[in-house]
């Protein structure tokens, strides 16, 4: 059968390409799963043979649709032969969509080889390992998902990560921006779902198979393979197809949004007009030396990727201003606002210690542990609708160790008031002592008493202990548990007893009886609870220091 496809190689208006059945390949994208395999005539395309951004280009025998180009065959081929998804496989997505009763379960690809990718073999840990057990001819064609407004360090250093979640990296390869196009989408125009939007962009960007009056379908194969998602949908303008026997690609410029992509699927991806995504708007401020800078810019709301784009995103910026450097201290303050809960508020400071992370990394890295732990809640979908952030920069590390720790006194009574001096020594810099006093209560009991005198990650590392790793939290104790977390430019000073303490969620309950452990004991199997084996019986710390502080050490003091 000989049939014409349609594609965009530049500009905005779809091109036609000649169509040759050759044939249809069984079980190829799955059980049940057939792939048609063409060949593609045509000046354009057999220079520039087929190439990323392609997918989804509408394919039409005796006049009707048969599906989408979706696959490439082998490497370096010389003839632009494709493999192409059916299109009732394609309507599957809509009718999924329609039905609001359907299971419908967004899932992750992270385990899979990498659904999404550049210019270049997209490749995951799992597919190095693998590489000489099987060679894969048929492949997804690339979507590019274009990096736009980062820096190349910043794309070196959470390539993996995102690798790790089914996104290769590509940049230089396009722009977004919010500039309209007057040509209406059509089968075969580019068309870009968009991760992050606004000051930095990440923008995927495929071709449009089937269109009605409420959706469209595109690409032929998944983006990432999430299921249910919200991303803003955009049309897009291709600058130039670059010809390459390895890495042939269009280049992008993402445009005005029409709706929002919905569906994430195995065989497509589906777009509903006139629908607004629900993106999270993040305002970060950087205070320099030299002048002020803000951001402002929107991220997906998805649990796999938003922890992971917020963390490129604020590193990004840091890394992006004159004063940064691997010496650099940032004092942050910000919060996470989520919808019906009081805000995750943080106040924290970072510098780099020796021979780790820059302080602008560590940051980052801070960022998307609080957002993993929001989304990683088995009770409640949150609603993040805001992030505020603000970084002063000092352009030295202001770092300490915790290098010794001391009382004058060896007994004491309960009810007493003791005094630790901690002595820490900044780097490159002169000892600093502090004097700590803390109250022993009256209710301590007669025996050995533990002194912590530490940073506040120490503390609070002691306190939820690693069983709480594995610990699933609603979301109103997650926040109130986050919130709860020493910040590290103080010394801290805790009181350890002997008897077990219980948490249960983020209430902590010191110094039970046994008798009340006993009774408690039945309820590991059904409640969040964690115990210790002491109890934090007072807490005492220094003020804001100017310094983040790194150490731990422990005294022991008889209570007579």
């Amino acid at each position: 059968m000989r049939g014409v496809a349609y594609t965009v190689f530049q500009g905005t208006k779809p091109e036609a390409m000649d169509v040759e059945v050759l044939g249809v390949l069984t079980n190829a994208n799955g059980p049940k799963g057939d792939v048609i395999l063409i060949r593609l005539t045509g000046t354009k395309v057999e220079y520039t043979g087929v190439v990323a951004g392609m997918s989804g280009s509408p394919v039409y025998l005796n006049g009707k649709l048969a599906g989408a180009v979706a696959f490439r065959i082998g490497e370096f081929s010389k003839e632009a032969i494709a493999g192409v998804t059916p299109i009732a496989e394609m309507l599957e997505i809509s009718a999924l969509d329609r039905n609001p009763s359907a299971p419908i379960e967004a899932t992750s690809a992270a385990h899979l080889p990498s659904k999404t990718a550049g210019p270049g073999i997209a490749k995951t840990p799992s597919q190095d390992s693998a590489k000489s057990d099987f060679t894969n001819y048929l492949k997804p064609i690339e979507t590019p998902l274009v990096f736009n407004g980062f820096s190349e360090g910043t794309v070196q250093r959470f390539a993996s990560q995102f690798s790790a979640a089914g996104i290769v990296p590509v940049m230089g390869a396009g722009s977004v921006s919010d500039a309209k196009q007057p040509e209406p989408l059509e089968p075969g125009s580019a068309v870009s779902a968009i991760l992050v939007r606004g000051d930095m962009n990440i923008a995927a960007t495929c071709t449009v198979t089937y269109m009605d009056a409420q959706h469209l379908l595109a690409c032929g194969h998944p983006l990432m393979q999430f299921g249910m998602v919200d991303l803003p949908m955009t049309k897009a303008t291709v600058l130039a197809t670059l010809a390459s026997p390895l890495n042939a690609f269009k280049i992008v410029n993402a445009t005005e949004t029409v709706g929002s992509f919905v569906q994430d699927r195995h065989n497509g991806i589906l777009g509903e007009f006139g629908k607004k995504a629900d993106m999270i708007p993040v305002t970060l401020t950087i205070r320099g030396e030299s002048a002020d800078k803000q951001f402002h810019y929107e991220v997906l709301n998805n649990a796999r990727l938003s922890p992971l784009a917020m963390m490129a995103t604020v590193f990004n910026a840091l890394h992006g201003v004159n004063e940064y450097g691997e010496e650099t201290t940032y004092r942050m303050s910000g919060r996470i606002s989520v919808d019906g809960y009081p805000d995750l508020t943080m106040h924290n400071m970072f510098a780099a210690a020796d021979g780790g992370q820059p302080g602008a990394m560590l940051a980052a890295i801070s960022l998307g542990d609080r957002f993993s732990r929001i989304f990683d809640n088995p009770y409640t979908v949150p609603a993040i609708h805001g992030v505020q952030l603000d970084f002063d920069i000092v352009r030295e590390r202001r770092w300490a160790r915790l290098e010794s720790a001391r009382t004058d006194i060896t007994e004491a009574r309960p009810g007493d008031e003791i005094a630790i001096e901690a002595m820490l020594r900044p780097y490159r810099g002169e000892g600093v002592v502090q004097h700590i006093p803390i109250h022993i209560p009256t209710s301590t009991s007669k025996g050995p008493l533990r002194i912590l005198v530490s940073d506040g990650d120490t503390l609070d590392h002691f306190r939820r202990g690693s069983s709480l790793l594995g610990r699933k939290l609603d979301l109103a104790a997650t926040i109130a548990f986050l919130n709860k977390e020493h910040v590290n430019n103080r010394v801290y000073v805790s009181l350890l007893e002997a008897d077990p303490e219980a948490m249960i969620a983020d209430k902590v309950m010191p110094t039970l009886p046994l008798s009340i452990m006993n009774v408690m004991d039945g309820m590991r199997g059904t409640q969040d609870m964690l115990v210790s084996s002491e109890s934090s019986v007072n807490e005492a710390a220094t003020g804001p220091l100017d310094y983040v502080v790194a150490g731990a050490q422990v005294l022991t003091i008889n209570i007579k």
